[in-house]
């Protein structure tokens, strides 16, 4: 592609800030109930004397947030810092551990046994290895007498044994490693010495499972260290008030909030939408349309970062632009399933500025910080606006200089979503979720955890988790339902003698059934729960046309994806086209192939959803024209003729679209509320119109809207009045209608199986072996349908509707949803489909379709747009 032919990319870009031409420059900072006293100078009294000569001989002075937070840390607070990227977030998270260990000094050979002094917690494998390399520099620099080892899924089992016998000074690790060493034995003697807990990217922690399980670790580290104090690093945060909660105790007499110092400032980033002659696609999520001006970008920077939202998305992406790099430009891939000796390579790489460009998953996008990164591309809409603010703080690593970013929408649904993500950027809004209440399936794990680690007594376990702020409102009657549950399994499964997993003592305590349940535990810990996946191995064929023994290690791909393959089919994985040569010993044998046309595989739960924040934002853009100029041509058409041939919802409204096409009648709902949300919606309005006499066939679902096929014209039924919207779309549809569909609904089994996998109810790894993910499914089912027959009160089916409520079939906001819609409901009958639905309608064929019958509508694209347009 010649330089004539570049594209243009100057669309809504934001004006770059020049760096200020001194080392440390000046910060806006904001106190929140500081009790440092206002005397700058004796700042630097903080710093022991090897910090003092180290800042100087770099010609770097520490900046006030860092002094601010190593001040009140060491004065005893729990602290919380909020600071964008780039403003040394964490240098200041380690600076108290550093200098307490300082004055310490070296342990003398001999001396009694040390625990551990700092933990590092970290939400990634990656981004602890990444911490180490760039902490151990200053430490060597300086001289300090620190020792740091990380310690992750992917350290040896040597390495951990030596670690247990003789600790680091400072630890990084994961929470899933955190409840491995908290359920050990030695437990205490290890952690008796923790002066500092620090927690990194703390907002990506406490909303999840992993959250609730780092909490309740964070409650048990307490006990065992009274004097413990807690500091959480965050750069993206909706309100730091939930945060400053999460990191102190709490229970009946809950501590002080955690001290706050909130950053601002630095460089305004340099962001912009990626426009090109080419037609933006109507749906679809892969922006292939867009690869050769990508490509042209990555040559123009130093290195590029380039974030996807899926594994299949990087794979797809990595292929296509290796199929025009024509410069033989050194480009790789990274994403959580390839093999972790191929992971490394390319961080390594990446460090060395050896790469030019890096197609990359979430597994890259939080705090690490990779050589000369100079440019990010987002390839499709970020679905958050905090999630976006992460990414692109990849880019230009350091708070003086903008971080430079480019998006690139998938369709044309998303190019307003990305202008929203944009806005919502340069405003500074955040939109992460807010921290939730604490997993019962989470809990249930703790619980025998602590069995393992010692006999419990059951009320002061309880007041220990309480302490932990997500279960902060936990009864006392749930937790004793959670440790009958553990102890029997529950009143259904308490004959059987494998649920018995702890037992109580003469004293009144309880203890695990036998060491087998103990290492049962360790080997099923976590809450990260995907399906089964097998090892990729790439072996050569001997010159018998055999397959040889051994071979490379690739990473791991789900089992569903391989039962769909036969021998001979191709796919796309680890950069690489594939032949399936089949299955041996649990592995996947693969050799090396050409084709035109392989297979990429696909990864359960793999999208993100669509945040609140960013739906209300476009559905704001679409009601106010006003806002249309900063959109393309083709966008702003589109759009034009929507409000033409039929009419575009205000902010406040549902626009329900009716048409007819083939022997088939639609309706369309525009409710922008996420997939989720709409796929719910989309089950319980198919049960109301059966019942209403609308014989309706099947629907299909996309971030923004909602598409329900049927024989009767749903249209003419709205019209006569046989079919009122305002019954249709009413709140009542989340009583009776949600509890009857859930009866008989697959979806709660599939949330059942992960919560009878996370509370340990079901085992998938057992020494030498591992169950498939069909024995899994089966045991599961098994166990569900005698619960909801014999005990529907069982404490994991409550379990399992609250994580079905808030996960997968996002309840909360569909109740929302139909709140704000109440008396807003609009009813457009067209003669034909409207520009607006050609999205939703294309995925009609292209997802799994949910409904009655194998309908599937099979019309060329091309002949669907002409018809919308037309």
């Amino acid at each position: 592609m010649g330089g004539s032919d570049q594209p243009q990319i100057a669309w809504t870009k934001y004006p770059v800030v020049k760096p200020l031409l001194i080392r440390a420059p000046p910060i806006t900072l904001r106190r929140v109930d500081t009790n440092l006293a206002e005397t700058p100078n004796s700042l630097p009294d903080l710093l022991p004397r090897p910090f003092q000569k180290w800042f100087a001989e770099k010609g770097w002075v520490p900046r006030a947030h860092q002094m601010e937070l190593l001040a009140r840390a060491t004065a005893g607070e729990n602290m919380l810092l909020i600071a964008p990227t780039g403003a040394g977030k964490t240098l200041a998270g380690f600076l108290p551990s550093l200098t307490d260990l300082t004055r310490r000094g070296k342990v003398p050979p001999g001396s009694a046994f040390v625990g551990v002094h700092t933990l590092y917690i970290s939400p990634l494998k990656a981004l602890a290895v990444d911490i180490e390399r760039n902490l151990m520099k200053p430490v060597s620099e300086m001289g300090l007498p620190v020792s740091i080892e990380n310690r992750t899924g992917d350290t040896p089992q040597s390495k951990r044994q030596r670690q247990r016998l003789s600790p680091p000074d400072i630890l990084l690790t994961t929470p899933e490693q955190l409840a491995l060493l908290l359920a050990n034995g030695e437990a205490d003697r290890f952690f008796r010495d923790l002066r500092y807990v620090v927690l990194d990217e703390l907002h990506s922690l406490v909303t999840s499972k992993r959250g609730h399980l780092l909490s309740l670790g964070l409650a048990r580290l307490r006990r065992h260290a009274p004097a413990l104090r807690s500091i959480g690093l965050s750069a993206t945060v909706s309100d730091p008030q939930d945060l400053q909660r999460w990191l102190v105790p709490q229970g009946d007499s809950p501590a002080p909030p955690a001290g706050l110092v909130h950053v601002t400032g630095g460089a305004a980033p340099d962001i912009s939408i990626m426009t090109t002659e080419e037609r933006i696609p109507w749906s679809g999520h892969v922006a292939t349309y867009a690869i050769p001006a990508v490509y042209e970008e990555i040559k123009k920077h130093k290195t590029t970062l380039i974030f996807v939202n899926t594994r299949f998305q990087a794979e797809l992406l990595f292929q296509e632009l290796w199929t025009i790099n024509e410069d033989s430009l050194p480009i790789a891939l990274h994403h959580g399933s390839l093999d972790v000796s191929q992971r490394r390579k390319v961080e390594a790489a990446m460090s060395a500025n050896r790469l030019r460009a890096v197609v990359a998953t979430s597994t890259l996008d939080m705090g690490l910080d990779w050589g000369d990164v100079d440019l990010v591309v987002h390839v499709g809409a970020p679905k958050g606006a905090s999630r976006l603010a992460q990414r692109i703080g990849r880019s230009n690593h350091r708070m003086d200089e903008p971080s430079k970013a480019i998006l690139v929408p998938a369709n044309r649904f998303e190019v307003m979503e990305c202008q929203a993500a944009l806005d919502a950027n340069y405003l500074g809004a955040q939109d992460t979720p807010p921290v939730g209440e604490g997993a019962l399936d989470v809990l249930a794990q703790h619980v025998l955890g602590m069995a393992c680690a010692e006999p419990f007594d059951a009320l002061a376990l309880y007041e220990e988790v309480r302490s932990a702020s997500p279960y902060a409102g936990l009864s006392w009657e749930m937790f004793e339902r959670i440790v009958d549950f553990v102890a029997t399994g529950g009143y259904a499964l308490r004959t059987y003698e494998r649920y018995a997993r702890i037992r109580r003592t003469k004293d009144g305590r309880w203890r695990v059934s036998n060491p087998q349940v103990a290492q049962q535990y360790r080997m099923n810990l976590g809450t990260i729960v995907e399906d089964t996946e097998l090892n990729v191995r790439l072996v050569k064929r001997n010159q018998l046309g055999s397959l040889g023994r051994g071979g490379l290690s690739l990473g791991k791909v789900e089992e569903y994806f391989l039962e769909q393959l036969v021998q001979g089919d191709t796919f796309l994985f680890s950069g690489k086209v594939l032949r399936f040569e089949g299955i041996r010993e649990n592995e996947c044998l693969v050799t090396n192939a050409f084709s035109m046309d392989p297979k990429i595989p696909a990864y359960a739960g793999g999208r993100f959803p669509l945040s609140t924040y960013l739906a209300d934002q476009v559905r704001a853009m679409l009601a106010d024209p006003s806002r249309w100029h900063v959109l393309p041509d083709q966008v702003r058409d589109w759009l034009a003729l929507q409000t033409e041939k039929s009419m575009l919802p205000r902010r406040d409204e549902l626009l329900i679209e009716t048409f007819p096409r083939g022997n088939r009648f639609f309706l369309v709902a525009y409710c922008f509320e996420g997939r989720l949300a709409h796929q719910t919606l989309g089950m319980l309005l198919t049960r109301r119109l059966e019942r209403a006499g609308a014989r309706p066939l099947g629907f299909v679902a996309n971030d923004y809207a909602l598409a329900i096929w049927s024989l009767n014209d749903m249209g003419e039924m709205i019209d006569s009045g046989r079919l009122s919207l305002a019954d249709l779309f009413d709140e009542d549809m989340l009583g009776d209608d949600l509890e009857a569909w859930l009866a008989e609904s697959y979806m709660l089994k599939r949330s059942f199986r992960s919560c009878a996998v996370i509370s340990g109810l079901i085992e998938r790894r057992h020494p030498g072996k591992e169950k498939t993910g069909r024995q899994v499914t089966v045991s599961t089912d098994l166990i569900y349908d005698v619960l909801r027959s014999h005990e529907p009160d069982h404490i994991l089916l409550e379990a399992t509707r609250r994580d079905a409520a808030s996960g997968l079939l996002d309840i909360g906001r569909l109740g929302a949803m139909l709140a704000r819609i109440k008396g807003h409901v609009i009813h457009r009958p067209l003669d034909r489909v409207s520009p607006l639905a050609v999205p939703v309608m294309l995925e009609i064929g292209r997802e799994p379709v949910a409904g009655e019958g194998d309908f599937v509508l099979e019309e060329a694209a091309e002949e669907l747009i002409a018809e919308a347009m037309g």
